[in-house]
C-alpha cells in the first residue's frame, strides 16, 4: 500500500525546518499542532486569518485540557508556520505564550544523596546516578555519554549536544571517578559508558527513570522526586557551599543567569547566613507605652 503524498505546504514547511536544522521530534511535534490548528479551522491552514488564529487560543484557553508546555508549544509551531514558511508574520503577532508559574525544585538533602546511590541496583545505575549528581547532569546527558567522553586527565566529562544542541564540559569528580572505574572493570562497554538491553545502543531514559524510583523507593525518601532531582541538588549544594553563582551556571550549562538564581531560593545554608539589614540597625530601646488618664 503506498503511502499518502505529502502537500505542498507541509512539504515546504518540513524543507524550511531542515534547512534550520531543527530535530526530528520538533518538527513532528510542529506538523502536528499546525495539523491540529488545520482540523479546527476546517480548512487550508494558508487561509487563516489573525481572527482564525485568535479564536484558535481562546479555545485552546477555555477548555483547560493541555498543560502550558503543550499550548507554548503549538504557539511556537504556529509563529512558525506562519512567519518562516508562509511569509505573514502580521499574523502570528496575536499569538502569546502562556507564562509557566516558576515552582521552587524539591531537594534531597546529602545524607538523601548518599542514601539514594546506596540503593541505586547494581553498579551500573550507581554510577549513572552519581553522574548525573555528582556532574549535575540532566538524565539523557548521562543515558548519552560514551566512554570516550570521561578525561580523566583533565577530570572533565565531554557533554555532546546538550539542551539547545550545546556541547560542553562538565565537572568529573573524583568520586564519580572511581565509581565509572568500577563498571568500566565490570563491563568493559565497547561506545556508550551505560548500554541499554542492546549493547550497540545507549541507555534509555526510561530505564535510568526506574532504577532511580527504585532507589528513592529502597532509601525510604518520600519526598515527591524525579531523576532531575539530582540537578537541582547538586546546583544546590553548590550554592551553599558558596561557590559563584556564575560558576554554577557554566557547571549546568544555562545559558541565562536567572535560571540558575532559581536554585539560589532554596539554598538553605545561605539564606541562614545572609545577615538581615535589620540585624544591623541600632534600634533604640523600647518605652513603656503611656497609660491614658482615667477620665475625671
Amino acid at each position: 500500500m503506498s503511502e499518502m503524498p505529502i502537500s505542498p505546504l507541509r512539504r515546504r514547511m518540513i524543507e524550511d525546518m531542515t534547512v534550520r536544522q531543527f530535530v526530528e521530534k520538533t518538527q513532528a511535534d510542529y506538523i502536528r499542532h499546525v495539523r491540529t490548528f488545520t482540523a479546527f479551522l476546517g480548512r487550508s491552514p494558508d487561509t487563516a486569518t489573525a481572527e482564525d488564529l485568535r479564536r484558535f487560543q481562546l479555545h485552546q484557553a477555555e477548555t483547560g485540557v493541555r498543560p502550558r508546555k503543550a499550548i507554548n508549544s503549538a504557539v511556537a509551531a504556529l509563529r512558525f508556520f506562519f512567519t518562516v514558511t508562509l511569509d505573514h508574520p502580521e499574523l502570528a503577532r496575536g499569538l502569546v505564550f502562556v507564562r509557566e508559574p516558576r515552582k521552587i525544585p524539591v531537594i534531597l538533602s546529602l545524607e538523601e544523596v548518599a542514601d539514594l546511590l546506596e540503593a541505586a541496583p547494581g553498579p551500573k545505575y550507581q554510577a549513572a546516578l552519581a553522574a548525573a549528581y555528582g556532574a549535575g547532569l540532566r538524565i539523557a546527558e548521562v543515558a548519552n555519554l560514551k566512554v570516550a567522553d570521561v578525561d580523566s586527565k583533565r577530570m572533565l566529562l565531554r557533554i555532546e549536544q546538550g539542551k539547545g544542541r550545546k556541547d560542553r564540559f562538565a565537572k568529573l569528580p573524583e568520586r564519580l571517578l572511581e565509581l565509572l572505574r568500577d563498571w568500566y572493570r565490570i563491563a568493559r562497554p565497547p561506545v556508550w559508558l551505560f548500554p541499554g538491553r542492546d549493547p550497540l545502543l545507549p541507555v534509555t531514559t526510561r530505564q535510568l527513570g526506574r532504577a532511580f524510583h527504585a532507589a528513592a523507593a529502597m532509601a525510604g525518601i518520600r519526598k515527591r522526586v524525579k531523576p532531575h532531582t539530582l540537578r537541582h541538588s547538586f546546583a544546590t549544594h553548590l550554592l551553599e557551599q558558596n561557590t559563584d553563582i556564575r560558576v554554577v551556571q557554566v557547571l549546568l550549562g544555562h545559558a541565562k543567569l536567572e535560571t540558575t538564581a532559581l536554585y539560589a531560593q532554596v539554598a538553605t545554608n545561605t539564606i541562614r547566613t545572609v545577615m538581615s539589614p535589620l540585624d544591623r540597625l541600632t534600634l533604640m530601646p523600647r518605652k513603656a507605652p503611656k497609660r491614658s488618664e482615667p477620665p475625671a
